[in-house]
């Protein structure tokens, strides 16, 4: 059962992820693959933070923020600047946190036993600390995002997403939309590798490797079970996405509980993401 439960806890960190990639990909209609270098950029920055300068891990969390923000920025500035397609810019900036990445760490991995962690904020709470700080991390940045997408500026950006040419008809700035969008996605992305690090107890400079799949397959789950409940509200889309950040984690428990060789855990993944595709596309042929 702790198996389980760890599972949830993950889901839970990786959360932020997951709603980055519901508005990058979902809102902007952006496939950014900056994600896999900005998660591990936010568990670097994290890790240094913490181990070499004892920083205290909320004040901790600002610094990690405006990091994931401008790995984003670059991604959108090379995007809109430059008529780069969005997923090569991703690719690009993406390859290059990788060595910025292990310069900040100044090695490959940095553990972090010794270390405090946000998990020590609510020192009364005992066995409920870790279930508490992720489940009010959730919660605040699902509140946070339903907030700024319902705003004059939030619906200028879903405009842009949804209609880039109406939308600059009528006056929006699409070019610093989709910045905007993107340096808020990837600041997301390093809030779920500032929450891994610290849950884990080490940060290591591979760990963001295809971890666009793992978002990629939240948001798929979670507009799955919108389905199911047949809402547009943007509220529910929301919780929808940590609700599939966690199923998606709870499916990878039980196949490795089954006997699975952890060795293949990203071919798992991969097939997962693969047959939730395949099982979304065939409900929507049947029931045109």
């Amino acid at each position: 059962m702790n198996f389980y439960t760890a599972a949830v806890l993950l889901g839970l960190a990786y959360s932020a992820m997951a709603l980055g990639i519901f508005l990058s990909l979902r809102i902007f209609r952006i496939p950014d693959i900056t994600t896999d270098g900005s998660f591990t950029l936010g568990g670097a920055v994290t890790a240094v933070l913490l181990s070499h300068f004892s920083l205290n891990p909320f004040l901790a969390l600002p610094v990690v923020i405006i990091a994931g923000a401008l790995t984003g920025i670059a991604t959108g500035v090379i995007h809109t600047q430059l008529k780069i397609h969005p997923l090569l810019a991703g690719i690009i900036v993406m390859t290059g946190l990788y060595s910025i990445s292990l310069g900040i760490m100044g090695r490959s991995n940095i553990p972090l036993i010794s270390t405090g962690s946000i998990f020590g904020a609510i020192p009364f709470a005992g066995s409920l600390n870790q279930w508490m700080v992720l489940s009010g991390f959730a919660v605040i940045l699902i509140t946070l995002l339903v907030f700024v997408l319902k705003t004059d500026f939030g619906i200028a950006m879903r405009a842009t997403g949804d209609n880039e040419q109406m939308a600059i008809a009528s006056g929006v700035n699409a070019q610093r939309m989709k910045i905007t969008g993107l340096a808020i996605a990837n600041a997301l992305t390093s809030i779920s590798g500032y929450l891994v690090v610290q849950y884990q107890g080490f940060t290591d400079i591979n760990m963001g490797i295809g971890i666009v799949i793992s978002g990629l397959a939240a948001v798929i789950i979670g507009e799955s079970l919108i389905r199911l409940i047949k809402s547009s509200n943007l509220l529910f889309h929301a919780v929808a996405v940590v609700a599939g950040s966690i199923l998606f984690r709870m499916i990878l428990a039980m196949a490795l509980t089954s006997g699975v060789n952890p060795n293949y855990l990203k071919l798992i993944t991969a097939l997962i993401v693969l047959a939730v595709v395949a099982l979304t596309g065939f409900i929507k042929e049947e029931k045109k």
